[in-house]
């Protein structure tokens, strides 16, 4: 039985018990087969024997992920109280994992969800899985840079008011740009129609911890969150939390996790959980400051090189954009003539510099706890002088990242038709029966059950020309698309 003792953040329960079991030189006669990489010699050579040594199953010792009653129930507690949630869950399948079971836990085939149309792939996935219908709140654009915004508030109210029988309300907090909507006004708004709210906070683990910040799910009352901590919270890739508020049933929401994640959890995300938890609530509020600091820098000095346009909380405008993350470094380059993914490209090739992504009209380069000045220098240097070694006429360039969607069938309805596939060019005015994206970010720009229309059809292509990474379809080479017969 699971005994409740006062919280202490230093701890650390799932990487002090890896770190026993390490010194009891155990024998192992049980799963993974590589036997502590004895079995695999290259694998312990290339990860190192520490790592592919602590790559261990499910043992009494260490708990059980699927049901956790000591050290990883422990490390929960910690979690949650770190977030101010209510319970916390350690995710090993990704924020996809954490979005699809915040969302199952909530919505059943039929269900009505009010959402944003840019959001995460996972979102709608899940939608996929469970029949959920969508009511999407359009978001605004904003014309100079061609990206979408976050919900306004008498928007979310038209939809609740016009959809009283919906059980949920989807916010990104914040979006993959730092945009935030008015996440206190949206629960408030949820909770009066008695529909929960939901967050994907896959972009924003900090703003628990730093100083500042905006606005937090559990700080706002949302009922459920997803939150990325790989992304910046310092954990390893594919590693997250999901947070729920008081007026949720963990054990159901354990129940649902459990119908899609893994059985046998990787003791390596889990244990990357547990350190960068207790990192973030030692250290976090020093760390994102400087990592703001760091961000308001860079910024100021972009826009000094002229054609870039390196945007922040100058953008707030109190509803659409609400607020604004200042770690988030997003540049627009159409206007030195280059597309996104073009300046993304050249970067990487030519400058040996890895940034977040390239769409049609930005860049974004992430900034978190790892991050140096002399780096940040050098990312500089490299935009100024792409400028004066390819700046050239932006006319022609597309500038819109987002096309309002018409949604003909619910995305299962569509997924699982009949389908055809067809030519991209035959299948303009048919309805699209699976996805299509740039990734990342990973927003559909086709989701099962939308009309494909002649504009989606030329960003497709536009967006391909240009080099944007285009997933999602079962053709590789996305010359054909999935359609509804």
């Amino acid at each position: 039985m699971y005994e409740f003792k006062e919280l202490d953040q230093h701890e650390a329960p799932i990487y002090e018990a890896l770190q026993t079991f390490r010194e009891m030189r155990v024998v192992p006669f049980d799963v993974p087969g590589h036997k502590h990489g004895r079995g695999n010699p290259e694998l312990a050579a290339f990860l190192g024997e520490k790592c592919v040594g602590i790559d261990v199953n499910s043992m009494k010792p260490l708990d059980n992920l699927c049901h956790p009653v000591s050290v990883i129930r422990r490390a929960e507690d910690l979690a949650a109280d770190a977030f101010g949630a209510a319970h916390a869950f350690l995710m090993v399948g990704g924020t996809t994992s954490s979005v699809q079971s915040m969302v199952l836990s909530t919505c059943k085939r039929g269900d009505k969800i009010i959402l944003p149309r840019n959001v995460h792939r996972s979102v709608i996935n899940a939608l996929v899985l469970c029949g959920a219908v969508p009511v999407y709140v359009n978001p605004e654009i904003d014309s100079r840079l061609g990206i979408s915004l976050g919900m306004q508030r008498e928007q979310v109210a038209k939809a609740i008011a016009e959809n009283p029988d919906a059980v949920a309300v989807l916010v990104n907090n914040p979006t993959y740009y730092g945009v935030c909507s008015d996440i206190k006004a949206i629960v408030k708004m949820a909770h009066e129609a008695n529909m929960y709210c939901l967050a994907d906070e896959a972009h924003g683990t900090h703003f628990y911890f730093g100083a500042g910040m905006p606005t937090s799910a559990m700080e706002a009352g949302a009922d459920i969150s997803a939150v990325s901590m790989h992304k910046s919270g310092g954990s390893l890739t594919q590693s997250s939390l999901l947070l729920i508020g008081p007026n949720v049933s963990a054990g159901h929401v354990r129940q649902i996790i459990n119908l899609t994640q893994t059985t046998s959890g990787s003791y390596l995300l889990m244990s990357s959980l547990d350190i960068s938890r207790r990192n973030l609530a030692l250290r976090g509020r020093e760390v994102f400051s400087r990592v703001v600091t760091m961000a308001d820098y860079a910024r100021e000095e972009i826009n000094a090189i002229g054609g870039y346009y390196a945007f922040g909380k100058e953008l707030v405008n109190g509803n659409s954009i609400f607020d604004f993350d200042q770690t988030k470094l997003s540049v627009h380059t159409r206007d030195i003539g280059l597309a996104g993914i073009e300046v993304y490209d050249i970067l990487r090739d030519e400058y040996d510099i890895q940034i977040e992504f390239g769409d049609i009209g930005n860049i974004l380069a992430y900034l978190s706890m790892g991050d140096r000045m002399q780096e940040l220098e050098r990312l500089v240097s490299a935009l100024a002088e792409i400028r004066r070694r390819y700046q050239r006429d932006s006319a022609g360039l597309m500038s819109q990242e987002y096309i309002d969607p018409i949604v003909v069938l619910t995305p299962q309805e569509a997924f699982y038709a009949e389908k055809v596939s067809v030519p991209l060019e035959e299948s303009v005015g048919r309805v699209c029966s699976e996805f299509v994206m740039c990734y990342p970010p990973g927003i559909p720009i086709l989701a099962p059950g939308e009309k494909i229309t002649r504009e989606i059809l030329d960003y497709i292509k536009y967006a391909k020309m240009k080099g944007c990474s285009m997933t999602g379809t079962e053709d590789p080479d996305i010359e054909n698309l999935n359609v509804l017969v």
